[in-house]
């Protein structure tokens, strides 16, 4: 008995022991980069590894105001938004008719949606560009919405397609002999149900564009149209030149924070609907 408890503990170990490394090397960095952000150039210079003397928020009024991640973040809540309302707007109705309704073809257009994902989104970039250009809405944030959402609908017509497939056919049955028309049922019957799958695919969308960076730097030129990662990205080269290190760590903080928060809160509801919606029924 306690040799096999001896070994349950060893067993124990040898898996939390990892864990427990990973998440300190995972987490130090993060740690590190705040602390750095309260601190001044010298400060970090005298001591990059130890807390603040004085908990300094000017690098924050800095970060926000002379290197404008105000209007960088507002941008950011604008694209993320809107990319993640039309995201749902477009894929939902496209679920439903690729799942509940048989029509001739639907199975090709299905694996299409699914073919989509596979295939890489920098060969598009050229393009999209181009395409951008042509209608006038290259550095436009409403064009890099309109890309934003385009890129997602495979991945979110796949996880929804996954939890609509579980609706029981009888209630589409039932609305049916009330009177009810396919619009009515989507809205009325399907999309509630499938609630679970649409919050899933909003988290973890939004979470995706608010932090994208390729995209917006290939279709964003103006200044004051840059999201949070570009105006970052912007920070990191100037300070670079004038060692305005903690007015970047403040900035840094400033873009992943909400990221960290929004992950910690819905972490269970995205793992729940992967899970749940993942596979077809």
């Amino acid at each position: 008995m306690e040799t096999r408890r001896v070994k349950d503990a060893a067993k124990q170990a040898g898996i939390r022991i990892p864990l427990i490394l990973w998440s300190i090397a995972v987490l130090f960095p993060i740690v590190w980069m705040f602390l750095g952000s309260f601190k001044s150039n010298a400060e970090i210079y005298a001591s990059p590894w130890g807390l603040p003397e004085t908990w300094n928020f000017s690098n924050y009024a800095v970060a926000w105001f002379d290197y404008g991640l105000g209007t960088s973040a507002f941008n950011s809540i604008v694209v993320t938004v809107g990319g993640t309302l039309l995201t749902v707007v477009l894929a939902v109705p496209t679920s439903y008719a690729l799942e509940r309704i048989r029509f001739k073809g639907s199975t090709i257009m299905y694996n299409l949606y699914l073919s989509a994902m596979m295939i890489p989104l920098v060969l598009g970039w050229i393009p999209l560009f181009f395409l951008l250009l042509n209608i006038n809405l290259l550095d436009n944030l409403f064009g890099l919405i309109l890309v934003y959402a385009m890129s997602q609908i495979p991945f979110s017509v796949f996880i929804l397609t996954g939890f609509m497939s579980t609706i029981p056919a009888d209630l589409e049955e039932a609305a049916a002999i009330d009177g009810m028309s396919q619009y009515r049922m989507l809205f009325t019957v399907i999309t509630p149900l499938s609630m679970t799958g649409i919050i899933t695919i909003s988290i973890m969308n939004a979470i995706n564009f608010w932090n994208e960076y390729f995209m917006a730097l290939i279709f964003l030129q103006s200044s004051e149209k840059y999201t949070l990662a570009l105006a970052v990205d912007f920070m990191k080269n100037e300070a670079q030149y004038t060692n305005a290190w903690g007015t970047l760590f403040a900035g840094l903080v400033i873009a992943i924070v909400p990221v960290i928060i929004a992950y910690a809160i819905f972490q269970r509801r995205i793992t729940k609907g992967m899970t749940e919606g993942a596979v077809k029924g």
